[in-house]
């Protein structure tokens, strides 16, 4: 039989190709998501500034949450932490106590803006706003100065030199630093470096030690210790981790493990890599298994004359799936290690988008190891067996008698098994469908039925394919007519094989279906929260700073007779903890910390049970959706960890139905602050009085003294919905393989379908018909296709959608924006009739006796 479907290979390429580049684009989509995800796991940085230091004892990157299992048993899930935590000052002289500690130096830092007049603020390499230091915590580093000298009286400053190069700063350059307390002008004296003439990947400003700018955002972020020549550093490690006890702030770092202390990006953004490539690989085999079982099946019913003379003349059902399994294992193997290939070469590429999008740092490298591409090969082999045993099941099944009457006559009717399977699935994608519109609107409720809904009509969708497309035919058949003799051919060819109908209308529906969700649902989300921004946000104008609002700015804004209200505002993440279905679950959620008082002046959160005006430092406020994920509601206590790592008990006080345009949880300002890296308000909601013109002028004076500080217009404001516009598009980006897959689908199934049909092309071009006829009669049947796939697939993308709009707000309708709606049916369409049409003209274009010749 190996010999026997080599052979097959070698005369059937045209047909094999379409299975080959089903198989070759879902072992790439595999791939990359593979690659995603093992880069994200063992995402490494060599450390910088802490290099020379033996340990550094700095905050937690990640929360470990106690989780209490379904039977009773605790498990530890780890989230990562967004801030930086400080360190209290008796930390440093507990630590000096410790055997074998030569000396330690803190690093103090604050945030801080570099501008130049010719570009600006800076960002480091990894894109992230510097920071400034002490200059003696250069010794913790294997830094030295390239050129100049150290700072060392006050409005003296070093510089990176990769900064400084990007700036465009020399030596005795004159700089505007911003810090929550103002702006300075500064003279660079030194530029610093590695001392391997590297550059640094956080971008740094370093301070004379007495001189470095006073504030609430200057904290000692880290304490980098030097051990006693010969010290155990494993053991003076563990010495430090005993006297710091269990301090759910801080950890201590050896080795490569000190570059999580230094760059705080590394954790965050591996974390989001293993959700994203996890959660899109786990679709790609999914939607690569479905595609590979079309393409495959499709191959072999265009064999059914071969498999029936073959049954005629004594092989066996058995022989018949070992020919089926050995060509799929053929072409799966090389498919597999070329579609590894191409996913290293699509990682590189997505490297750059999601680097823009603040996804993965902008130095990010993908980590290529043989394991995502054993993966790949394994789904590929997987799915092709999988999908050749399925082809072969009717192949085998029925008597050699009827095998050649089906070869002569295709069956119109489906199987007892299949219409019983396909009966079955459509009652339960009812169920669920009916299940959510009786659910009143649960969050946590809808969203999981939304997400099985789609699956489960797209499954019923092939399942019922032939009974979808006898109605389609009923449907467009008339109106193929009226198009002229090659309309009536085209009706009646789709009108004879509902199968092949079926087959090509099937890869439509799971392109229209599958793109149509993920895309609408996105859009819906977006359209939601900005609703819920224009109709929450009361304030008139929204102050602004990168470094933070001082406490200073805060209260002339309050004083200034035109300001009836002014919140400030602190963005955060925290993690909070909830039950569902009987198991404990922790989830990352977005934060927002306000004072209370006047909170209704600027902002209207649209609460539904409780009064946020009783926020303290033990309570919080949820959205409703939020609160459904989570299973609290009013009264409940609730476990959460700040984004520093500490640990909350808080009692819900309320909830409210606005948490996408502003954020899920809701603090006291007064409790925020301090476990954010800045430590600042970033923004302040402004409600002026009735003189509009005379507030905005008085506003703007007072800013005038806060250089880097901006007064913005309330529909500016925030960056909660820019947020949310990169999850979109990291959406879109990634979901973008899996639906690549899917157009690939619906071209090599098109092909392979007109491919199957040289010989009914040459015998009508023998019968007289001229080419131009014959590409009308094709394109009618592409637009048979095409409309069907697109009406089909529509109708399901709708109950889902439903499900999605009824959880992110009040209506059942989701936003489908009729721009993105006509661009997928356009390249739905293109995509089908390229498909269809280009393997029949190239056929065409050969002389009819010829290509009898070679297929007859």
């Amino acid at each position: 039989m190996l010999t026997l479907a080599a052979r097959a290979l070698r005369r059937r390429t045209g047909s094999l190709a379409g299975t080959f580049v089903a198989l070759l684009f879902s072992a790439a989509v595999v791939s990359a998501c593979g690659i995603l995800l093992e880069s994200g796991l063992r995402t490494t940085q060599a450390p910088q500034r802490y290099a020379a230091a033996d340990v550094v004892v700095a905050g937690r990157r990640q929360a470990a949450v106690p989780i209490e299992t379904l039977n009773g048993t605790r498990r530890m899930d780890r989230k990562p932490l967004t801030e930086r935590a400080a360190i209290a000052p008796g930390i440093a002289a507990r630590l000096a106590r410790v055997e074998g500690v030569r000396s330690l130096t803190p690093d103090r830092s604050l945030p801080v803006e570099v501008m130049t007049p010719a570009t600006g603020p800076d960002t480091g390499r990894n894109r992230l706003p510097p920071t400034a230091h002490t200059w003696s915590s250069i010794r913790l580093g294997d830094l030295r100065v390239v050129a100049g000298r150290p700072p060392a009286t006050p409005r003296e400053v070093a510089l990176d030199r990769s900064s400084a190069r990007r700036a465009g700063i020399r030596l005795g350059s004159r700089v505007t630093v911003l810090t929550a307390t103002g702006a300075q002008d500064e003279t660079v004296t030194a530029l610093v470096a590695r001392s391997d003439g590297g550059d640094l990947r956080e971008a740094a400003v370093f301070y004379p030690d007495r001189h470095l700018p006073t504030g609430p955002s200057v904290r000692t972020r880290a304490i980098g210790v030097l051990a006693d020549p010969g010290t155990d550093i494993s053991a003076l490690a563990a010495r430090m981790t005993d006297v710091l006890g269990r301090d759910p702030h801080l950890e201590v770092y050896t080795g490569q493990a000190r570059a999580r202390a230094e760059f705080a990006d590394l954790t965050v953004s591996a974390s989001a890599l293993v959700t994203l490539a996890a959660s899109v690989g786990g679709n790609a085999v999914v939607v690569s298994l479905f595609v590979v079982c079309a393409t495959l099946a499709l191959h072999v019913s265009h064999r059914r004359r071969e498999m029936a003379l073959l049954r005629a003349v004594g092989a066996t059902p058995r022989q018949i799936r070992r020919m089926i399994r050995a060509e799929a294992l053929l072409i799966a193997v090389p498919a597999g290690l070329l579609g590894w290939l191409l996913g290293v070469a699509a990682v590189r590429w997505m490297r750059g988008p999601l680097a823009d999008h603040h996804v993965i740092p902008a130095d990010f490298t993908p980590y290529t190891g043989p394991l995502p591409g054993a993966a790949a090969l394994s789904v590929t082999v997987l799915s092709a067996v999988v999908a050749g045993v399925a082809a072969s099941r009717r192949a085998t099944r029925i008597a050699p008698t009827q095998a050649l009457g089906e070869a002569a006559v295709p069956p119109r009717a489906l199987g007892r098994g299949r219409a019983i399977t396909g009966t079955v699935l459509a009652l339960a994608s009812l169920g669920v469908f009916l299940t959510g519109l009786r659910s009143g609107g649960d969050f946590a409720t809808l969203v999981g039925l939304a997400n099985s809904l789609v699956l489960l009509l797209v499954v019923t969708a092939a399942v019922l394919g032939p009974v979808l497309a006898r109605a389609a035919v009923r449907i467009l058949g008339p109106l193929l007519g009226a198009a002229g003799p090659t309309g009536r051919l085209a009706a009646v060819n789709t009108r004879v094989d509902a199968r092949a109908l079926a087959a090509a209308v099937t890869p439509l529906v799971l392109a229209v279906s599958f793109t149509s969700t993920v895309v609408f649902a996105q859009t819906t989300g977006l359209a939601r929260a900005q609703q819920q921004m224009r109709d929450g946000l009361r304030a008139d104008q929204v102050v602004t700073s990168a470094v933070g609002i001082p406490p200073v700015l805060l209260r002339q804004i309050r004083e200034n007779p035109h300001v009836k209200a002014a919140t400030p505002v602190t963005r955060s993440k925290v993690v909070i903890v909830g039950r569902a279905l009987g198991e404990e679950k922790a989830a990352d959620l977005s934060a927002q910390g306000v004072d209370p008082a006047h909170l209704a002046d600027t902002l209207d959160l649209a609460v539904t049970r409780g009064s946020i005006a009783r926020l303290t430092a033990r309570t919080v406020a949820l959205s409703t959706s939020a609160a459904s994920w989570l299973g609290l509601g009013v009264g409940d206590r609730a476990r959460l960890y700040l984004g520093d790592g500490t640990p909350l008990s808080a009692t819900v006080i309320a909830t409210y139905e606005r948490g996408m345009g502003f954020a899920d949880v809701t603090l006291a300002h007064d409790l925020l602050p301090a476990h954010t890296t800045g430590g600042l308000p970033g923004s302040v909601l402004v409600r002026t009085r009735d003189d509009q013109p005379a507030a905005d002028h008085e506003l703007t004076r007072t800013l005038r003294r806060h250089p880097g500080v901006a007064l913005q217009n309330r529909l500016t404001t925030d960056t909660q919905l820019r947020r949310q516009a990169t999850d979109a598009w990291t959406t879109y980006l990634i979901v973008g393989l899996v639906i690549a897959l899917v157009g690939v689908a619906v071209v090599t199934t098109q092909a392979m379908a007109t491919a199957a049909r040289r010989r009914e092309f040459t015998l009508m071009r023998l019968t007289g018909a001229q080419n131009r006829q014959v590409m009308r009669m094709v394109a009618f049947e592409s637009l048979s296709v095409v409309v069907a796939g697109l009406a089909v697939g529509s109708a399901l993308s709708v109950p889902p959608l439903m499900l999605v709009a009824r959880a992110l707000g009040d209506s059942w309708w989701p936003v489908v924006p009729v721009p993105v709606y006509l661009l997928i049916a356009g390249t739905v369409a293109f995509l089908t009739a390229a498909g269809a049409l280009i393997p029949a003209r190239l056929h065409l274009l050969r002389r009819p006796r010829v290509a009898g010749d070679a297929h007859g």
